[in-house]
């Protein structure tokens, strides 16, 4: 049966920035392809109530709270999972982010730690997580990361965020050419997605009416659009994949969310 290739049973995953959004919605789509799954954002709160959402599929879920912007702590997740659960199957990438801000306001140290947040916690945890992923029943296994959109198009306001997810996406070719051909690496290019993201406009009807008209499928996307695309890329279904970055962005060809920052003025 060509769907029991999107199931993952008995496997282990670790996802970060799991507490909301993609990654709760990632977390539990895995979990109800069978998978256990280590969970981790800076939360605990927010953590126990997808653990709970887990463990209604009749997985396992192992919260870990900490900020990953510390990178000690990012990597130590995948021994954290291996401790737990004696394997490590998946890795999903998924937190990181930058709040949009003028070009002159973009100064090097918020670049830089766009940069730290976005690509850096990827890389610490997925190094960390490789020779275990080599101990297990595979052995191998498979790295998921949440780049976005903006990484691909352009848009005013967006430097730092759109810089960092271009180079998570690249990461995500040379790191596939390293890793193959027992780990798999890819990413998703994430469009305008209903989470706490979009928090400060959801309530503006005129503005998300105007994201959905640019949007090609003329609608914001759902937390399972993309945990459906995690779960393909996780699984055995996407085995002759790597290296690429699955769209998963509606159609969108320029950003949906004008910020409507101003020209320069000339002095």
């Amino acid at each position: 049966m060509i769907l029991d290739r999107f199931k993952v049973d008995g496997q282990v995953a670790v996802i970060t920035g799991a507490g909301r959004g993609i990654g709760a919605g990632s977390a539990v789509a895995l979990a109800e392809a069978g998978a256990d799954v280590v969970i981790s954002a800076r939360h605990a709160d927010q953590l126990a109530g997808v653990k709970e959402r887990v463990e209604a599929t009749g997985r396992r879920a192992h919260i870990v709270p900490a900020d990953l912007m510390d990178l000690e702590a990012a990597a130590g997740l995948a021994q954290a999972a291996f401790d737990e659960f004696g394997r490590l199957d998946i890795v999903v990438n998924n937190v990181g982010g930058t709040i949009p801000n003028a070009f002159l306001d973009t100064d090097p140290a918020y670049l830089e730690e766009a940069f730290h947040f976005n690509v850096s916690t990827a890389h610490a945890l997925t190094r960390a997580a490789v020779p275990l992923m080599l101990k297990g029943e595979g052995p191998g296994g498979s790295v998921v990361n949440i780049s976005s959109v903006m990484g691909r198009v352009s848009g005013r306001g967006y430097l730092a965020y759109g810089t960092a997810k271009a180079a998570l996406a690249h990461w995500t070719r040379l790191a596939s050419k390293d890793l193959a051909p027992l780990i798999r690496v890819n990413a998703i290019g994430v469009g305008s997605v209903m989470t706490s993201a979009l928090e400060f406009v959801a309530s503006d009807e005129a503005v998300m009416r105007e994201m959905a008209e640019k949007t090609t499928m003329q609608r914001v996307g759902e937390v399972e659009d993309i945990a459906a695309a995690v779960v393909y890329l996780a699984s055995p279904a996407s085995a002759y994949l790597t290296g690429k970055v699955i769209e998963a962005d509606g159609g969108l060809d320029i950003p949906n969310l004008d910020l409507r920052l101003p020209d320069l003025d000339a002095q």
